[in-house]
């Protein structure tokens, strides 16, 4: 095996794993440092393999280097040092960093980035697991390379002869700052974390999405393409109380354009709302369709007056357009209210969801056309959107271009064109089988839990006392932080925010988005992380309980 032959670092899963790393165990903790008796078999399996997080380094096949994480009490450090609690900083999530170890030969030049990409990997699983204060028992042996790293001695040396060991910690913000230089230092830059995804989109998503999507493509007039394509629909349509869909290739914005060719052929006069970045989009969209309509504005981040609306629908306008989230803000429409409106005054009523299917519950009962894409809340890859209706759509040849034409597409199955197999098979995979009443919840608990945390460390939340979307919070930033900069900060820091849009930058706002693949460990670690980046205060926010919120999100 050659030493030069490119190295790979995950997460040990495998059962051939698991035997190397018991026989590098042996070879470092029984061979080299004598901390434990000889055994025939060359295998040392720690007492904590079971609730260990292996953090592995391999060269082809091959066990090159490894590292030990764990966060159940009691620690070993527990065992060895009484009243451990009393020598570390308070209100810290903690785990216990154990069994560093390299093979022997890997130990000159190449153990550098061996140690790179654990370390990569280990500020990686700290960050979604939440932890902000970590613990060794360091071989004295190494003890320069471990304060290299932040690590702090706080307790006398333990053991005796060729294996003592020196009891240290580091805090995340420490780490943070010294692991990244020593990452950076790497002349392989591909040991740069991944950080955790808070993004309106691309959102993070599920391995077994992922698996769907590398399947090699297929036409999509193969029956597989066929089944996955009846399903996705139907659960889709489940999901929303809709009759029927139509898939596109394309954003939310296409869907959108869809949407104005079907108005297109109402005639008529239509009413098109906005409170925000995306409401005047819609106007875009209608105005390039040359549709007949009137504007009625609202200040951004402030709720439609629905009595100023009642009075416009006393028009009789055709038809109602608006966003069911404004993304821009995360301030809800409220859906029966506008339904009740709507059919009261004969109006169409049609809703951008794009923001809010998957993200929490939506009916589209009695709603004549919404859009929504495959990127945000249904948790699957960009590039496709949807268009939801109830009643029959007749083809328009002689009035709409064949891609946007949403009755030509149903006349063919829904696919009259090429399809990607791979973005279908993917957003399959992302809504079969999901618990969206479980999601939905857990989404609405943390989001609760958020606001108030934020809020009480000084944050100014857009639409707070508002009806606002348990997906998207949006941060007005005093003068005094610039949105770009903190952003910026917090992706060094392992948090991916919303901030580089145009208008977020204008308005010196930045977002947090829970529309991707979320956990509760996340949702706390992102709220200490903004603590510290924007206040520069340690981290001092309770976890988040398991009590549900009774806030309804429903409507």
């Amino acid at each position: 095996m050659s030493a030069q032959e490119p190295l790979t670092f995950k997460f040990a899963t495998e059962d051939w794993e698991f035997e190397q790393i018991h026989r590098l165990n042996y070879k470092t903790f029984v061979e080299e440092i004598p901390q434990h008796h000889p055994s025939p078999t060359q295998r040392l399996v720690d007492r904590f393999n079971a609730e260990n997080t292996y953090l592995i380094g391999l060269q082809n096949r091959k066990l090159v280097g490894m590292l030990a994480v764990r966060g159940s009490r009691p620690f070993s450090l527990d065992q060895k040092l009484p009243n451990l609690d009393t020598h570390l900083p308070a209100g810290r999530t903690i785990c216990e960093i154990r069994l560093l170890a390299l093979e022997k030969k890997f130990r000159g030049a190449r153990g550098g980035q061996i140690l790179q990409g654990i370390l990569a990997l280990l500020w990686q699983h700290g960050v979604e697991k939440g932890y902000d204060l970590a613990i060794i028992s360091g071989t004295t042996r190494q003890f320069r390379l471990y304060q290299h790293l932040g690590f702090v001695p706080f307790g006398p040396v333990v053991g005796s002869g060729d294996a003592q060991f020196l009891p240290m910690y580091v805090t995340l913000e420490t780490f943070e700052v010294t692991a990244r230089e020593f990452l950076r230092s790497s002349p392989a830059r591909s040991f740069q974390p991944s950080a955790v995804n808070f993004l309106p989109g691309p959102v993070a998503i599920r391995r077994e999405v992922r698996r769907a999507f590398e399947q090699a493509p297929e036409s999509h007039r193969a029956d597989s393409f066929k089944k996955d394509f009846a399903s996705a629909r139907q659960i889709l349509c489940n999901l929303v109380r809709a009759k029927n869909v139509g898939l596109f290739m394309g954003s939310g914005t296409l869907a959108n354009d869809v949407v104005a060719g079907q108005l297109s052929l109402l005639g008529g006069n239509g009413l098109i709302l906005s409170n925000g970045e995306f409401g005047e989009r819609l106007m875009d969209q209608a105005w390039r369709f040359n549709l007949k309509f009137e504007g009625l504005k609202f200040d951004w981040g402030k709720p439609l007056d629905l009595a100023m609306v009642e009075k416009k629908l006393a028009a009789k306008p055709a038809w109602l357009w608006c966003t069911h989230c404004e993304t821009s803000t995360g301030i809800l429409a409220d859906l029966a209210a506008l339904k009740k409106l709507c059919a009261q005054h004969g109006t169409k009523l049609c809703l951008d969801c794009i923001s809010t299917i998957g993200t929490m519950p939506v009916d589209l009962t009695g709603v004549y056309l919404a859009s929504g894409s495959s990127g945000k809340g249904l948790r699957a890859y960009p590039g496709l959107s949807m268009v939801f209706y109830h009643h029959d759509v007749p083809a328009a040849p002689a009035k709409l271009p064949r891609y946007l034409d949403l009755g030509f597409g149903m006349q063919h199955d829904g696919t009259p064109f090429t399809f990607s197999s791979n973005l279908l098979h993917a957003l399959h995979a992302a809504v079969k089988r999901v618990n969206w009443e479980r999601r939905f919840a857990e989404t609405a608990e943390w989001s609760v839990w958020l606001r108030e945390r934020l809020t009480e460390m000084g944050f100014n939340l857009i639409g707070n006392g508002a009806l606002v979307s348990p997906a998207v919070i949006t941060l007005a930033l005093p003068p005094e932080m610039n949105s770009t900069k903190i952003g910026e900060a917090m992706q060094e820091t392992g948090y991916l925010l919303s901030c580089n849009s145009e208008y977020l930058r204008r308005k010196n706002w930045i977002q947090v988005c829970l529309m991707g693949e979320c956990t509760r460990e996340k949702v706390v670690a992102l709220a200490n992380a903004l603590n510290r980046v924007c206040f520069h205060r340690r981290n001092v926010l309770p976890a988040m309980t398991a009590e549900k919120s009774n806030r309804n999100f429903a409507v």
